[in-house]
């Protein structure tokens, strides 16, 4: 089946440079410190609990970044629209507890599998079928499962090192509590900020002695293909980056006025999942938080040189993803842990919403169950499971209407 075509001819670099203004590069970089914060201490926190060495980090976040700011870029210039593609974070947290019964090797191979079927959909045009195949309040049960974790990290942050989390945490919530404030300084990277300050005072940054500095020198895995990866892994990975990711960045896009190509999307994230996989990473999505921040202006016309500005920041940080995991390693196990939950609110906020809704909010209240369980069956990890038996409970007991 065709992929969608631009609408028009791509721009000129004239025009991109005419196009492009102070407010949208403010867009862009605001953006992108979201992208670079949050997200970038959950991928640290589940490495470091994962076992992943810092070389393997730094891989990790090269191809996050570098790769997928490619595509970013090629993407945004093409159709002349906002489509940033990142990494899937909801992904990378699916990850945390495969890395606890399965090698790096095997995860990476169930990275490869997960992009190949997703280009695979991408060409077939069945997408949008696929996105409806399991019911969005089971799958968002799931997530709600995996996520938990990370706002009991928080807690658990602050008994660790309340001089740092509680500041993080009191700081977010102020800012939080001044929209007018909050639009000029994310709450986030406030919080990230005073967490910095905070360290730098207590005297508790401790880089690594000898650690990866430097230009990034990713490393290229062969993939090891295990059923249990597969099983486990596979069918997750992709319905959270087209159901739960890629539906949100195009929710986004559509009530900024865009009309988003979702095959041309759902191909770009299987070939980055590919190639990303090769180097460690986890699959590529739509991000929706980096595509809401620089849609927010209302020239919806220019709105593809914020997305193209991010792209480009993307690929600095790629390139500096040594040292960057290197610095951000050296700071408290508390702050990582802090700044990840506090990133994880908002999402973990809407997973519940979403979930407990009237329809197949049973269904999806056993899989948020399993998955907080979090019990291997047959070497196969508990996120599966709680898709599979959600929907299960879902199609047999909900699907006349809301269960009394």
């Amino acid at each position: 089946m065709p992929l969608e075509r631009p609408a028009a001819r791509p721009p000129s670099l004239r025009q991109v440079v005419s196009d492009f203004s102070g407010f949208h590069g403010a867009n862009a970089v605001v953006a992108f410190t979201f992208a670079a914060s949050g997200p970038v201490a959950i991928v640290l926190a589940i490495g470091t609990r994962g076992g992943l060495s810092p070389s393997e980090i730094a891989s990790w976040l090269f191809s996050a970044f570098f790769v997928n700011g490619l595509i970013s870029i090629a993407f945004c210039w093409l159709y002349r629209q906002p489509l940033v593609l990142l990494w899937s974070i909801p992904g990378s947290v699916l990850v945390g507890p495969a890395l606890g019964h399965l090698t790096f090797r095997e995860v990476i191979g169930a990275f490869l599998a997960t992009g190949v079927l997703m280009l695979l959909l991408g060409f077939s045009g069945w997408v949008r079928r696929a996105m409806e195949a399991i019911p969005m309040p089971v799958v968002m049960g799931m997530v709600a499962g995996v996520f938990l974790r990370f706002g009991l990290d928080l807690v658990h942050a602050v008994h660790e090192h309340v001089w740092v989390a509680a500041p993080m945490i009191a700081v977010f919530l102020a800012v939080t509590a001044v929209p007018a404030f909050g639009r000029r300084l994310p709450p986030l990277i406030a919080a990230m900020a005073i967490g910095i300050v905070l360290i730098a005072v207590l005297g508790e940054f401790h880089p690594s002695a000898g650690g990866a500095g430097g230009l990034a020198r990713p490393t290229f895995y062969a993939p090891v293909f295990s059923w249990a990866a597969m099983v486990e892994l596979v069918v997750p990975l992709a319905v959270t980056v087209l159901v739960v990711q890629n539906g949100q960045g195009i929710a986004v896009l559509r009530a900024a006025g865009h009309q988003p190509p979702i095959d041309a999307i759902t191909v770009a994230c299987g070939a980055g999942s590919i190639v990303t996989a090769c180097l460690g990473g986890v699959s590529t999505c739509l991000t929706g938080p980096v595509n809401a921040i620089i849609s927010a202006t209302e020239d919806k016309r220019r709105q593809y040189t914020a997305g193209m500005a991010v792209g480009v920041l993307a690929c600095v940080f790629g390139l500096m993803s040594p040292a960057v995991a290197r610095v951000m390693l050296g700071t408290p196990r508390a702050f990582i842990a802090a700044l990840a939950g506090l990133a994880m609110l908002r999402v973990l906020q809407s997973a519940f919403a979403i979930a407990f809704r009237e329809r197949d909010a049973l269904g999806a209240l056993v899989a948020f169950l399993v998955t907080v369980a979090d019990v291997a069956i047959v070497g196969i990890g508990a996120p599966f499971w709680g898709l599979v038996l959600g929907a299960g409970v879902a199609a047999l007991l909900e699907r006349g209407g809301p269960t009394p």
